[in-house]
């Protein structure tokens, strides 16, 4: 066997098993999920919030901001959009301290 194909994938598998998520970088993936179960929850466990339920009188604008509805695009927002960068600077940080 080469040595050439089995010291990059002996040094691949001891990277894996070495690197692990710091604590921050956890944190930061978790806080889009955590935040649209809280706009799940709330919705859930008050449903006369969501005007699509309860529609007698109301208008535009009560269809386009209903809270729980904007603390879930919030999270789907930094979950998508902020965190990826977040993270990115944070390994790039990690990356150049060692």
């Amino acid at each position: 066997m080469s040595s050439d194909i089995v010291g990059p994938l002996e040094r691949a598998s001891e990277k894996r098993t070495t690197e692990r998520r710091s604590l921050r970088a956890l944190a930061i993936e978790s806080l889009g999920p955590v935040t649209i179960l809280g706009g799940v929850v709330w919705a859930i466990f008050q449903p006369y919030r969501i005007v699509f339920l309860d529609h007698a009188g109301k208008g535009f604008y009560d269809y386009l901001l209903q809270p729980p509805l904007l603390v879930i695009g919030v999270g789907l927002f930094f979950a998508l959009v902020i965190a990826p960068g977040l993270l990115d600077d944070l390994r790039a940080a990690h990356d150049s301290e060692g």
